[in-house]
């Protein structure tokens, strides 16, 4: 998610002096990405925007665009008038989550944090991994008979690998382009189908798949974080480079309506890990 440096261009939008509606809530978001955003609105991110516009006493307007490469310079970066790159005024003014500390936005204090995790579909014959790392352990014979989604990139392809497992893996696309199914979507399909029964796989995106199939359908085992590979990551909100203002009436809302925050992302049953207090 987002994770492949691209050149702006755009050096205006890094020094500038904000102005921007008082009246409105502007919000760059995915519309087919659920658990997090959708053009239905029924994502965590959709709920906790409606949650700060309503404290501002805003109205809510989406900016809606693929989540791929690209995104925030459509986006964030984007002048209204795409002739007038002179402009001040922006598509839309906050990514609702980015990694914390993101190169391409200026990043408000975290407000969740989560895991990669090894999500196993149960009754396959795989119910007694309680580890990850009992899979690089298996008899060869065993070894053999897993059916891992295997990404493009992302630490889980890079733990398979230092384990031994990449020639178990069936390779999927970070971003695929399809107009009908995001990556949750993909997995939560292929899943029922049986081409896979296993994938380490980002929190919400787990979260997402779990919820598409009856209760109880899947093993989750979040992966541990090691000094070779890193799994868990705090996720803020973005604005533009310089929109201080903006990042701390965030940061303000952020820390105000932390309960209300955690009941919504609690609420989607994502895995999270305690915040780091700073």
């Amino acid at each position: 998610m987002y994770a492949k440096k691209i050149l702006l261009g755009l050096s205006l939008a890094i020094f500038f002096t904000p102005t921007y509606a008082e009246d409105t809530f502007k919000v760059c978001a995915d519309p087919l990405n659920p658990p997090y955003s959708t053009k239905n609105k029924d994502g965590f991110e959709n709920k906790i925007a409606e949650l700060f516009a309503k404290e501002l006493g805003q109205k809510l307007e989406y900016t809606w665009f693929a989540q791929r490469i690209g995104f925030i310079r459509n986006t964030l970066t984007a002048p209204v008038n795409e002739r007038d790159v002179d402009s001040d005024q922006f598509k839309c003014d906050i990514v609702m989550g980015v990694p914390e500390g993101y190169d391409l936005a200026l990043t408000t204090e975290s407000y969740y944090k989560s895991s990669y995790v090894l999500l196993i579909a149960k009754g396959r014959g795989w119910d007694d991994i309680k580890e990850a790392e009992q899979l690089s352990q298996l008899p060869l014979q065993r070894q053999e008979a897993l059916k891992i989604a295997m990404f493009d990139r992302g630490p889980g392809t890079t733990w398979l690998q230092q384990n031994g497992l990449l020639d178990q893996g069936i390779p999927y696309q970070s971003m695929s382009g399809d107009g009908e199914n995001n990556t949750a979507m993909e997995m939560a399909r292929d899943f029922k189908a049986k081409k896979i029964d296993m994938v380490i796989l980002w929190g919400p995106m787990a979260a997402y798949v779990m919820s598409q199939s009856p209760k109880n359908s899947y093993n989750l085992i979040t992966m541990k974080s090691t000094p070779a590979i890193k799994f868990d990551f705090a996720m803020a909100m973005g604005v533009r480079k310089g929109d201080k203002a903006r990042k701390a009436q965030l940061d303000k809302l952020i820390a105000n309506q932390a309960d209300k925050i955690q009941s919504i992302i609690g609420s989607y049953n994502i895995p999270l890990l305690p915040l780091t207090q700073k």
